[in-house]
């Protein structure tokens, strides 16, 4: 029988493994573990994994025509539907499995690209892209964004040898990988946008202007095709292309963004600041993206507090001009959906953070080469950051599996129920409804279709709800909570 290792020898053995295996494939299968002890934390899928989930049955049930009844972007749950067609293997498990390697792609691929910008830095970037808590909170979701990254990193990856080499088949690659990355995201053709922004300064010679074909051929031929097909009538325009068409309208655009102005005006300022109302609209948005950059960027943002450590950019502008140019214009991105949608959030401000591993890969090194006695606490920093992000000690949402449980032995398919979460009908089989009121309305009686039963968040003690169910002639048929005493009710006559 062989005796464990000792702590003390089994150490030294990790760090000589560690050090024998290429950073890029130690990115690659570091995110596989770390994306594992993700999804074996959670319990319940996220609303929009659900959703996509629910998609895919329906694809494979009635075939792939419904998907684009229910969802204009259908994509993700058409390759998860084929996935389990092909393999038999469960919607679920193809989901967390596209995920988690795509996730482990987009390391490995900035790993790579990182250590070729800057000479030795590889397990440096393999710290940073597997501990930003930007993207590295999302390991347990289920969601098309690890697609989008994929295939844009990889994108702007062969953009950076397009760069040095040129080529018509590499040229029509990267328009391929966009292309695959704008199936999971649209906004991904911004990415053309950069690289035709990357080349205006050769566009003085005959020969930019060639490499500007050369690059926008896929697109420029795509373009004629489809602009053809809506010409003859046979096409019609994508509600989802629509859609991001009406986002980047300039007038619409300007009339939401004058319409914060007047209403900060109205509401905040002094006529003699009144003027400045657009001004404050502007630096206020851009400031909340800045900000939310640096705090997702963890321990990571530190480096970049320091002046000395700035000359990163410069570099980072220099060598990596694409994923300059594509930060540029995301981030311009982030601003029109602000004024648009009134709301970001971290998971759209991520992309950012992919963008930017190895301009905070150069900002670290520099920041504990100055400081090398605070070297070995910044890495264990870094690494505790890493494990929070994947393991999580809160309540799980183990109420919702109840409820959807009670209600699959309950109730029937044909009963009208109001879900304030669909991942409860989801889980219960019922499908992933979209088209429900609000709880506010609901509970006012002021929606038009009555409903049998009402699941709802909550605790049966709430004086507001027993009013209410006293006024309606309603019942508390069952309660569910978790540990952290979260709540779900279902209420019936």
């Amino acid at each position: 029988m062989k005796r464990p290792i000792p702590t003390s020898r089994w150490m030294p053995v990790a760090r000589k493994l560690v050090e024998r295996t290429p950073p890029p494939a130690l990115a690659f299968l570091a995110s596989l573990l770390l994306s594992l002890i993700a999804i074996g934390g959670e319990v319940t899928v996220g609303k929009d994994a659900a959703f996509y989930l629910d998609i895919a049955q329906q694809v494979l049930a009635k075939g792939p025509g419904v998907a684009f009844q229910i969802f204009s972007w259908p994509w993700f749950s058409l390759l998860l539907a084929g996935t389990h067609w092909l393999s038999g293997v469960s919607l679920e498990l193809a989901a967390y499995l596209w995920c988690a390697f795509f996730m482990a792609g987009t390391c490995a691929l900035l790993v790579l690209l990182t250590q070729r910008f800057l000479s030795g830095s590889g397990y440096w970037a393999c710290l940073v892209v597997l501990s930003l808590p930007a993207f590295n909170q999302f390991r347990g979701d289920i969601l098309r964004e690890f697609g989008f990254w994929f295939f844009s990193i990889l994108a702007l990856w062969l953009a950076q040898r397009w760069f040095a080499a040129g080529g018509w088949l590499r040229a029509a690659l990267i328009q391929t990988v966009i292309g695959c990355a704008a199936l999971f995201r649209l906004e991904a053709v911004m990415l053309t946008a950069a690289l035709v922004l990357c080349l205006l300064g050769e566009l003085s010679t005959r020969q930019g202007w060639l490499r500007l074909l050369q690059l926008n051929a896929v697109p420029l031929a795509a373009m004629v095709l489809f602009g053809s097909l809506l010409l003859f009538g046979g096409a019609s325009s994508p509600e989802r292309m629509l859609y991001y068409v009406s986002l980047l309208d300039p007038h619409l655009l300007w009339d939401r963004f004058d319409l914060m102005a007047n209403a900060l005006a109205e509401s905040a300022l002094e006529k003699y600041s009144r003027d400045d109302a657009r001004l404050i609209i502007f630096s206020g948005l851009s400031t909340v993206v800045l900000v939310k950059f640096l705090t997702l960027s963890g321990p990571f943002a530190l480096p970049l507090l320091f002046p000395t450590n700035w000359v990163a950019v410069g570099d980072y502008w220099r060598k990596l001009r694409p994923f300059a140019w594509t930060c540029l214009l995301y981030f311009g991105v982030l601003l029109i959906f602000f004024v648009q949608q009134r709301f970001v959030n971290s998971r759209y401000v991520s992309f950012l953070h992919w963008l930017a591993v190895p301009l905070l890969t150069m900002a670290s090194v520099l920041f504990v080469r100055r400081f090398a006695r605070f070297s070995k606490a910044f890495v264990i920093l870094a690494l505790a950051v890493m494990l929070h992000n994947v393991v999580s000690f809160g309540a799980k949402k183990t109420h919702f599996l109840e409820a959807s449980a009670w209600l699959a032995e309950h109730t029937q398919r044909s009963d009208t129920i109001f879900y304030e979460d669909s991942r409860i009908a989801y889980y219960a089989g019922r499908g992933f409804p979209t088209d429900l009121p609000t709880r506010e309305v609901m509970m006012l009686g002021e929606q038009s279709k009555p409903y049998r039963y009402l699941v709802i968040n909550g605790q049966a003690d709430d004086p507001e709800l027993q009013a209410w169910l006293t006024q309606r002639h309603r019942r508390i048929l069952a309660h569910f909570s978790n540990r952290r005493g979260h709540g779900v009710l279902i209420i019936g006559e």
